[in-house]
């Protein structure tokens, strides 16, 4: 069902700071920054040769990233995205196996511009995963 790691997300309370690291300490191209308000977070990529980083940054106090980052002031690892290449037989086999799909179980479009759904971190050995359809 997966067919590969699509990018490791790390939440951080100020994405200037976080992509000036990115940038200026580690050498990585940093995209420009992405308003995602059905998700509420601003997102940039860092593009790596295998996978990408993920920066998130709330948008709006009612955000998830805004609860993640009360818990982890300093922000941390916040989820696993893995492609999939059909989310809603993805999604389906997972729910007839166990897995809670969060919110309403309908895939949102996402940073990239294709299908993502999220599943409960209890699930998944304590990690939020994101699946996105190739």
């Amino acid at each position: 069902m997966l067919t590969r790691l699509n990018h490791v997300a790390i939440a951080v309370p100020d994405l200037v700071a976080a992509s000036a690291v990115y940038r200026d300490m580690l050498g990585a191209s940093v995209t420009e920054p992405q308003a995602l308000p059905e998700h509420g977070v601003t997102v940039v990529f860092i593009e790596l040769g295998n996978t990408k980083i993920e920066l998130l940054e709330p948008l709006g106090d009612k955000s998830t990233i805004a609860s993640f980052l009360d818990k982890n002031p300093s922000g941390g690892m916040h989820h696993l995205c893995y492609e999939v290449a059909d989310i809603l037989a993805a999604r389906d086999r997972l729910i007839k196996a166990g897995a809670r799909v969060l919110g309403d179980g309908q895939p949102k479009i996402g940073a990239h511009g294709k299908p993502v759904l999220f599943l409960h971190p209890k699930d998944f050995c304590g990690t939020l995963v994101e699946l996105e359809q190739t």
